[in-house]
C-alpha cells in the first residue's frame, strides 16, 4: 500500500518522463446551449439551440496527453494523422498549450479530423448534461504511403521516449492509425528493443502480443473470449490473458478499482477510492491508464501504479460537463483526506 512519502517520490519523477502515444487524435468540441434562449426557425419551425460558448479541447489520444500533462509529464510526443483542414486547425492550437512536440503529427489533405461535437446544456439542477453527440471522422483506411510515414516516425519517437502508449480507438480494425500494419510493426518493434508498452483498445485487445494489455472489464472478458477461452470471472480471464500474452494485464473495474494480472499466476487486487456526489465517467479509464503509465516509470510496482490510476480516476470523474484530469497537488490532497 502506498504511503504519503511513497507518493511523493513517485510524484516528483513524474516531471523527468517522456511518453510517446500513438493513436486516433481527436477534437472535442463542446457546445454550450443556453436554454432561457427560446426560438424557433423561421424556415423550418423547428426548436433553435442557442450556442453561446465553444470550447475546444484534445479528444481520445488527446485525453491522455491532456491527463499526463496534468501530472507534469515533461514531454509528450503524440504519433498520429489528422486533417489538414479546420477542425484539425484547432486541435494544433489546442496541443500548443500543453508540453507537446507536435512533430510526429501528420496533416493529410485527403482525411477528416476525427472529431467528437459534443452539445452540452444545463439541466434544472444545473448540472450539465451531453446531448446527442456528432461524430465526424474519415471512413476509409489509411493509404499505403501515410501508413509507411506513419511507421517511420514511430520508429522514430520510440528511441526518444521512456515509455510508448497505444490507444486504440476505432469500432473498425483497418480505419484508424492502430491498423493491422501498425499492429504488426509493434510486434517487430518490441521484439527487436525493449519498449515500456501499454495498449488499451476498445474491441482488438486480442490483436495485440505484446505491451502491457490495458482494459475494463468488458474488453478484458471479450479480448479472452475472442481468443477461444471460456466466459470467465474478470478475475480469472485477467490471469488467463496475462499467462497467454506474458506481460502484465492490467483491469480497471470502476469504483471497485483494478486488477493486475501476472504472467506467473499473481493477481493484485486493488481498491477503488472513494467518490462523493455527481459523476461522470467518461475518459476515466484514460485518466487511470495516465496515472498508472507513469507510476511504472517512475520506479512504481503494478499494485502501486494501479493506485495511483485508482486516485486519478476518482478525481477526474467528479468533473462534470467536461473531460477531467488531476494534478499531483489533487493526487496529494486526496490521498491525505481518505488515508
Amino acid at each position: 500500500m502506498l504511503d504519503s512519502a511513497r507518493l511523493d517520490q513517485l510524484l516528483e519523477q513524474f516531471s523527468g518522463r517522456t511518453i510517446a502515444l500513438l493513436g486516433d487524435l481527436f477534437l472535442d468540441r463542446y457546445l454550450e446551449i443556453d436554454n432561457e434562449i427560446q426560438e424557433d426557425s423561421i424556415e423550418t419551425g423547428l426548436e433553435v439551440h442557442h450556442v453561446v460558448r465553444t470550447r475546444n479541447s484534445p479528444g481520445a489520444l488527446g485525453t491522455v496527453i491532456n491527463n499526463l500533462a496534468a501530472l507534469g509529464a515533461q514531454r509528450l510526443i503524440p504519433v498520429t494523422v489528422i486533417g489538414d483542414d479546420g477542425h484539425g486547425y484547432d486541435l494544433i492550437q489546442s496541443l500548443q498549450k500543453l508540453p507537446v512536440d507536435l512533430d510526429h503529427v501528420i496533416q493529410s489533405p485527403g482525411r477528416m479530423t476525427p472529431t467528437y461535437v459534443k452539445p452540452i446544456r444545463q439541466d434544472a439542477t444545473g448540472e450539465w448534461q451531453e446531448l446527442n453527440r456528432l461524430d465526424l471522422f474519415s471512413r476509409s483506411p489509411l493509404d499505403d504511403d501515410t501508413i509507411h510515414s506513419l511507421a517511420e516516425h514511430l520508429q522514430q519517437v520510440v528511441n526518444e521516449a521512456d515509455g510508448l502508449i497505444v490507444l486504440d480507438q476505432m469500432n473498425d480494425p483497418q480505419l484508424g492509425v492502430v491498423n493491422s500494419a501498425i499492429r504488426q510493426l509493434l510486434h517487430e518493434l518490441a521484439s527487436r528493443q525493449p519498449i515500456s508498452m501499454i495498449i488499451d483498445s476498445r474491441r482488438h485487445l486480442h490483436a495485440f502480443d505484446c505491451g502491457i494489455l490495458k482494459g475494463n472489464v468488458d474488453e478484458i472478458q471479450a479480448a479472452w473470449a475472442t481468443l477461444g477461452g471460456s466466459q470467465e470471472e474478470p478475475t480469472d480471464a485477467v490471469l488467463q490473458l496475462a499467462r497467454h500474452t506474458g506481460q502484465l494485464v492490467y483491469c480497471t473495474c470502476g469504483d471497485q478499482g483494478a486488477v493486475i494480472g501476472h504472467p506467473d499466476g499473481e493477481c493484485d487486487k486493488v481498491d477503488g477510492e472513494p467518490v462523493e456526489g455527481a459523476v461522470d465517467i467518461v475518459g476515466a479509464g484514460d485518466s487511470a491508464t495516465s496515472g498508472f503509465f507513469l507510476s511504472l516509470l517512475s520506479s512504481a510496482t503494478p499494485a502501486e501504479a494501479a493506485e495511483v490510476g485508482n486516485l486519478v480516476a476518482s478525481i477526474t470523474v467528479t468533473q462534470l460537463g467536461t473531460t477531467g484530469t488531476a494534478t499531483p497537488e489533487q493526487l496529494r490532497q486526496k490521498f491525505e483526506a481518505h488515508h
